[in-house]
């Protein structure tokens, strides 16, 4: 069962032009397998121009075009953050400098 009684909602917008679904949808598996129980729906949104922006709730969390491409351990701490905070991630967060 969920942390919280909210409905989370995560959104991976990727550009069709630039071949990014792969890349999306190994992220979007990534973040399934991590929060199961705490995830409602993730949802890969076709996009173009470039477009790689990961959204929590409609508020977007990585940028592509601020931040580069994502490490997956990255946006799974970004996503804890808001749908699961105070959890650990295990052997992945032992990586924080």
């Amino acid at each position: 069962m969920s942390d919280s009684a909210e409905p989370h909602r995560v959104e991976i917008e990727y550009c069709t032009q630039c071949r990014w679904l792969p890349r999306a949808a190994w992220l979007a598996q990534e973040l399934l397998t991590t929060f199961e129980s705490e995830l409602d729906e993730l949802a890969l949104k076709p996009g173009t121009g470039g477009v790689f922006v990961v959204r929590v709730d409609g508020e977007p969390v990585w940028d592509r075009r601020e931040h580069g491409f994502p490490e997956p351990t990255a946006v799974k701490r970004l996503v804890r953050d808001r749908v699961a905070p105070g959890r650990s991630l295990g052997h992945s967060e032992g990586k924080q400098g």
